[in-house]
This record gives C-alpha cells, structure tokens and sequence, in this order.
C-alpha cells in the first residue's frame, strides 16, 4: 500500500537526487582539501587549515538561516503562484547577506585574533589557522550571497540548477586546489585563495542563470517590489523567522566549534583526526539533507496552495527514505570507512587516531537522521520557533551537560556527547511535530 502511488516518490526524487548529488560535492571537496593538506610533511598544516576554515565557515554556518528562511519563503510564493513575492523573498536575502558579510571584513582583526586565541592549539596550528582566515574572510560577502541564491533557486523547484552551479564551483575549487598546493606549493595559502576565488565564480554563475530563466518574472514584478522592498511589516515578520532560525543555528555551531577548538586542546594529532571524522559527518549531514531539502520545498508548496493531503504524503514518502539513507550511510561507514580514512592522509598517527572513533561515524546517521529530516519539515512549514526551542534544550542541556560529565574519556566523551546531541534533537522535533500536526494538520 504505501508504493501503491509511485508518483509520490518519484516527485520527492526529482528534487531530492539533484540535492543528494549537489549536496555530497561539498564534503567530498572537503575530504580534497584535507586529503591535499593531509599529505603534506607535518599535522599541524592539517590542523591549522581546519581551524582557519571553521573560524570562517562558522559564520556562513551561523547565516545558514539566509538559505532556510529563503528556501521556505520561496517554496510558500512559488505554490501561491506570487511572483512579486517570490523577488522580495530574494531581494531581501541578498541585502541581508551583503551587509552582514561586509561587517565582518570591516571587523576582520579582532574577529579573527579572538577566534584563534580561543581556539588554542599550537603555535603551528595558530600561525597557520590566522594565515588562512585572513585570506577566506574576503570572501564572506559571496559566501553568503550563495546562500541565498542557491536557497532560492531550491524553492522554486530548480534543484538541477542548484546541483550543475555546486558541481562547477566544487571544480574550480578542485583545480585550483591542485595548482596552488601541489604545482605552486602555497601549502594552505593555497587552498584558502582556491575557495576564495570559487566562491565568487559561483555568485557569478548563479546571477548568469537567473537572469536568464526568470527574466520574465523579474521584469513582470520590478515595480511592485520596490514598493514592497522595505515594507516595515513584512520586514519584522523576515527577521523575526531568521532571528529564531540564528538562534538555531548558534546553539548548533557552538558544538561543531567546540569539537573542533576542544580537539585542538587534545593534541594535533587529535585535531587532524578530528578534522576527517568532521569531514565524514559533513558527508553524511548533506547526504541526509538532500532528502530533507526536497522536503522542505514540497512542503512549503503544499502549505502555499494550503493542500493538507499533500502534506500528509510528503512526511510519509520522505520520513521512508530517510530511514532508507541513514541505513546505507551506517552501512558504508561500517565496510569502507577506515579505507577512506587512509586514502586522506598517511601520517600514521593521524591514521590511528581516526580509527579509533571511527565507531561513532557508524551510529551517527541513526542517531542523527530524524533531526535532519524534522528541520526540512520545519523550514518548509516556516515553523521556526520550534526549531529553535529544540535546538536550546539539546545544546544546553545535554550536549555541554555530557560532555562535562564525560571529561575523563577525552575524544570519545566528545563525540559520545555529540551522538545524544542528535538524539535529543530527533526526539524534542518529532514531539513537537506530532503534538503540534495531530491538531493541525492531522499527520499521524
């Protein structure tokens, strides 16, 4: 009965295959940069560049909400057919994004001195973390753009867009990586300027396709939208869904951030090891969220053309193949991962480390995919209250809350911390669904 409509699976695919592939190059270019890093002649190279890029990616991860609100938004207008709507919700994002990535270039000094200085680590690892952020900072302002237009592009059902603009700005960074460090030998210089330079391509390449497929819908609305563009009402609305999404977001950079920063206490060896096993949860979270992210759109159509049938399919279909996706990643992890582990780098320390907590890459899909799954639903829904009351009760009381009882078992008590983490979001989201959608929307 539940394959008897196969048109519903093969609509969430449609969307969710472009997402899974585009979504995957983004930590497979990852485990590139560390593998590049990785084989270089100290870990401290390694360590440093991981630190660097959280110092940066910490901010875009914490603007994630410049994609999620976007995502949401536009799903909502596409499925009420409101063009002028659908620009604002693009135009709005873009003037978000740019102010907030110039502030940080304007404040780049005792942004960057401060995040290093707390992020302890050697003198290496720090020397090399500074020399790398000072490059990416410059590219904030692109980062965040794409953010937005990539997040756009996604809820008005152009996930194949969003996937070929991924895969180009995944290999421009790709080729410069290897002739910045491999031909020229920059070391992490060069792969700082090769993400720098892909970033602003990507922006480049994003502006290009929109122009062009949606040029009638732009030139059609231009007029309403700048009467609308600063309309106080539907401005405090906007910020009021991204404050609560930042929030959300925070409370889950403050754990990526303290894995990372705590690592580095450990050891240099251990913030290496560290920096591939992140690498993998990355491969993992945007595998999962290609599934959610299919989710997330559907369901903002669904609620734009007010279909509570609909609805119900979505949560259905795509809580299935969640299931499905989290089983596979458990099982790959499980066959191949101290292989690929070997493939990223030969520093046999590093290699040994990352074996040993190799374990908690296996149950993170299990334990994580139902939290993936409930933020598509959320953002689709626009329900970000929610997401932000589960995200506090998860950090706050128990991530940091275990990991302070769990000191004496160092790296393992980190990522056994990290594992209920995603636990409690998973349980704290389906408790709110359910409570919230038995009423409302009737999903059972």
């Amino acid at each position: 009965m539940f394959f008897a409509n196969k048109a519903d699976h093969k609509q969430l695919f449609v969307l969710a295959i472009p997402m899974i592939l585009s979504n995957i190059t983004v930590p497979l270019l990852g485990l590139v940069d560390t593998a590049v890093i990785g084989h270089l002649d100290h870990a401290y190279y390694l360590g440093g560049s991981t630190v660097g890029a959280m110092v940066i990616t910490c901010i875009t991860w914490l603007c994630g909400f410049l994609r999620m609100t976007t995502t949401g938004l536009a799903a909502q207008a596409f499925g009420q057919q409101n063009a002028s709507q659908n620009l604002l919700v693009l135009l709005r994002g873009l003037l978000v994004a740019l102010i907030i990535g110039g502030s940080f270039i304007l404040l780049q000094t005792p942004y960057i001195s401060g995040a290093i200085y707390l992020s302890g680590g050697s003198d290496q690892v720090q020397f090399y973390a500074k020399q790398y952020s000072e490059i990416r900072i410059w590219g904030l302002p692109a980062a965040l753009a794409n953010l937005v237009l990539l997040g756009w592009l996604l809820g008005n059902h152009k996930a194949k867009m969003v996937m070929w603009i991924l895969i180009f700005t995944n290999l421009v960074n790709l080729i410069l990586d290897v002739v910045f460090v491999l031909w020229l030998d920059w070391q992490v210089q060069g792969v700082a300027y090769a993400t720098l330079i892909a970033e602003y391509a990507s922006v480049l390449l994003s502006f290009g396709l929109i122009s062009h497929h949606f040029k009638s819908v732009i030139k059609a609305s231009v007029k309403d939208v700048k009467s609308k563009l600063f309309n106080k009402l539907a401005l405090t609305s906007y910020f009021k869904l991204n404050r609560d999404i930042l929030i959300r977001t925070l409370c889950l950079q403050s754990c990526f951030v303290f894995i990372t920063f705590q690592g580095a206490r450990l050891g240099d060896n251990v913030v290496a090891a560290n920096a591939i096993l992140m690498n993998f949860l990355l491969f993992i979270s945007f595998g999962l969220d290609g599934i959610a992210n299919a989710a997330e759109v559907m369901v903002g159509k669904a609620k734009g053309e007010n279909n509570l049938k609909k609805l119900q399919v979505v949560f259905k279909v795509s809580l299935f193949w969640t299931i499905i996706f989290a089983l596979a990643y458990s099982l790959f992890f499980m066959i191949s991962g101290a292989y690929v582990i070997r493939l990223i780098s030969d520093i046999e320390a590093v290699v040994l480390y990352a074996d040993q907590y190799l374990f908690w890459i296996m149950l993170l899909p299990l334990a994580a995919c139902w939290s993936y799954l409930f933020d598509g639903i959320y953002i689709g829904l626009t329900q970000a209250k929610a997401m932000r009351n589960s995200m506090i009760l998860s950090t706050f009381g128990c991530f940091f809350p275990l990991w302070w009882l769990l000191q004496d078992l160092e790296n393992n008590g980190l990522w056994l911390a990290f594992i209920f983490f995603m636990i409690a979001r998973g349980i704290t989201l389906a408790w709110h669904f359910y409570y919230f959608n038995h009423r409302v929307y009737q999903i059972k």
